[in-house]
């Protein structure tokens, strides 16, 4: 039996330092270690539940590899995960292990899926420096949206670092065997969880109330006695602020006075967010700032990033008893709590409301039971009757998950990328190279491994990438050459991009038929591209004010929709409108305007590359311009001040224009020190900036 005196002496030492609350493996990390994998070179995929150990059976043939002269990289889906990975493994520095985002500067890197997919692209030397790869949440290579970069990563750097060992870190699988044949590896399973999870579905009629919410409120209630917390998952976010503040209206009663103080705390947090940032509190923020006051809060993408981390940190802290979410918290931040709430089980689609998988449900239910605090955790389901209750007993209490299969080919944005990553890498240089590569991919492998579709594999593969290769051709992006397919100047702008092809033939499109840049109408062109993140509408009030605002710049839309939304609100954003301002005229979330510009900041960028590769030279200036509009959220005539004065920031930079007009030259430190938010160290860089 493998205990944590059976380690390696120096292996022992750095988890003995970095985890020391880790007194002896558990059932789960003691099954997979006596399966000889820390011995074995050979590929793993270790399926146990969640808050089960994973991340260190991870990172133990990681520090034997790097102790062993090696580098091991660790792939994580999300930058929250990437950024809370790093602080974890920052520990191993004491030992001498250099920890990054890079295997080139680190010894173990932590890298997000898309950028060790760039590795596999672009740096082949690093690559094959790389002795083992860690993957995190490997389940996700069944997603839609993230999937297929897994997927053709790992293909590639099969191919080019044959040698590299790959340790996955799953979920529960179904198709176990199919997986495990793909990736040429041993699955290790074990159900244990370090604290038993009951799940049950609750109905209304249970508790005499017609009412959802009040169920839990209920659950909330029996939390608060137990003295511990809970996290409520519904399917959107206004639901999210509506449940947070019914709930915390219904548990008012039950707070005490210490309580009462700390919950005050945390809401006067929230409201600095904005004042830090030049804005008055959105009504967003004041309602946030008024359910945290009892102890309630919700978590959604319509949220400053800063207020989020609060909620996160302060939730963590004990001093909020239920977060009220959309199910995107299930992935990211670490944040379990003793019990889980699932109150919607639909959820929004292109295709209208669909049921969640049971995989998802799975996934919110793991986030039930804090190891080293709770002894147990509650998963419940929310239903209004008990015919509902026996339905989703059925269906997801009892229920199987899905099988996991490739979205290689259901994405099309996803083939074309693979296709323009394979030709720019000069790993396939024709039809025949392209479909070797793809039949290795877990598409290619499940195609070819299902006995109804084996028949049609190499047809139906080849369909799609002719297809495929007549748009790339088509748009520009590739071409024939005597030698075989190349990419052109544009194909390889957007293999060294994470941009989507359709992002990329938008704008190429949309600056082939321009003379000179109209800001307004260039901004809600980039609204319409699947890249940049959408500002959405609050709630159901009047779409007019966004649709006036639009026609004001002479842009008519006939649906108004989150694209004119977000169209609008960076069109204010540029004219340094606050997003207090922005979200009392248009009704929209306007805390993620900055995400939003920045975003856009880039993708401007991108069309400025995007027109000097089609040889287009007249509007590149207008590109830069309109790109730092975006960033710094300013008119043209200060956009040397904020670019020039690190720090000042749009409003101060304003305030001093208005006071002392466009040349600072002749205003003196004391004076420029009168200007309110302007201190001396500041005055200082605005003199060193005025006078070059």
């Amino acid at each position: 039996m493998i205990k944590m005196e059976n380690l390696r002496d120096d292996i022992k030492k750095i988890i003995n330092s970095a985890y020391p609350y880790i007194e002896e493996f558990n059932p789960a990390q003691k099954s997979v270690l006596e399966s000889g994998y820390l011995e074995d070179k050979s590929n793993y995929i270790i399926c146990i539940p969640t808050a089960s150990g994973k991340t260190v059976l991870g990172v133990l043939p990681a520090l034997k590899t790097i102790l062993d002269g090696g580098k091991a990289v660790y792939a994580a889906p999300l930058l929250s995960i990437q950024n809370e990975k790093v602080n974890e493994f920052k520990a191993f520095e004491e030992h001498g292990i250099n920890v990054g985002k890079h295997p080139s500067s680190s010894d173990l890197s932590v890298m997000v899926f898309e950028s060790f997919d760039a590795l596999t692209r672009f740096s082949w030397n690093t690559l094959r420096d790389v002795d083992t790869l860690i993957i995190d949440e490997f389940h996700m290579i069944g997603e839609y949206s993230r999937g297929p970069t897994l997927e053709a990563a790992i293909t590639r750097a099969k191919i080019i670092n044959p040698g590299m060992r790959i340790i996955a870190l799953s979920a529960t699988l179904r198709n176990i065997e199919e997986i495990e044949g793909w990736l040429e590896g041993t699955c290790i399973e074990h159900d244990y969880r370090p604290v038993p999870l009951h799940k049950e579905v609750l109905d209304a009629e249970m508790f005499n109330t017609k009412n959802k919410n009040d169920v839990i409120v209920k659950v909330l209630e029996k939390s608060i006695k137990d003295n511990s917390q809970a996290l409520s998952f519904v399917s959107t976010r206004r639901f999210t602020e509506s449940l947070a503040t019914y709930v915390s209206k219904k548990i008012d009663k039950k707070i005490n006075v210490r309580q009462r103080e700390r919950f005050k705390e945390v809401a006067q947090k929230i409201l600095e967010v904005p004042k830090k940032k030049g804005s008055l509190p959105t009504s967003t923020c004041l309602k946030l700032a008024e359910s945290c006051e009892h102890g309630v809060a919700f978590h959604h993408a319509g949220l400053f990033n800063e207020q989020k981390e609060i909620i996160e940190n302060e939730f963590r802290n004990g001093n909020i008893l239920m977060i009220t979410a959309t199910p995107s918290l299930m992935y990211g931040v670490n944040l379990p709590s003793k019990t889980v709430i699932i109150r919607d089980t639909n959820r929004w689609t292109s295709l209208g409301p669909q049921p969640i998988p049971v995989f998802d449900y799975e996934q919110m239910s793991g986030r039930a039971g804090r190891p080293q605090y709770d002894d147990v955790g509650y998963s419940y389901l929310i239903a209004k009757t008990m015919d509902e209750t026996f339905n989703l007993e059925a269906y997801y209490v009892e229920g199987e998950i899905e099988l996991t299969n490739s979205k290689l080919v259901d994405n099309k944005d996803a083939i074309y990328r693979q296709i323009i990553a394979q030709i720019a890498s000069t790993l396939s240089k024709n039809l025949e190279e392209l479909t070797d590569f793809f039949g290795k991919t877990l598409y290619g492998y499940q195609m070819k491994n299902n006995p109804s579709m084996a028949l049609f594999a190499d047809d139906s593969l080849k369909y799609e990438l002719e297809n495929a290769l007549s748009f790339l051709l088509q748009n520009g992006i590739i071409r024939a050459s005597p030698e075989g397919l190349k990419t052109t100047e544009f194909g390889n702008l957007i293999a060294k991009s994470n941009y989507s092809v359709e992002t990329a033939v938008k704008i190429k499109e949309y600056i082939s038929d321009i003379s000179e840049i109209n800001v307004e109408e260039f901004i809600y062109a980039l609204c319409e591209t699947p890249d940049l993140p959408l500002i959405s509408f609050k709630g159901r009030k009047s779409k007019d004010p966004v649709q006036e605002k639009l026609s004001e710049y002479g842009l008519f839309a006939v649906d108004i929709g989150n694209p004119e939304a977000t169209a609008v609100s960076l069109i204010e954003w540029i004219n340094e409108r606050s997003e207090y301002e922005i979200e009392n005229k248009y009704n929209v979330y306007s805390a993620s305007t900055r995400r939003s510009a920045y975003e856009a900041s880039r993708l401007v960028k991108f069309a400025k590359d995007t027109s000097e590769v089609l040889g287009n030279y007249t509007n590149l200036k207008d590109f830069d311009f309109l790109s730092a509009r975006l960033y710094y959220g300013v008119k043209t005539d200060i956009i040397p001040l904020v670019v020039g004065v690190k720090r000042l920031g749009r409003k101060r930079a304003r305030n001093l224009v208005k006071v002392f007009g466009n040349d600072l030259s002749g205003v003196s430190e004391n004076e420029l020190q009168k200007v309110e938010g302007i201190g001396p160290k500041l005055a200082e860089k605005i003199k060193l900036f005025s006078n070059k």
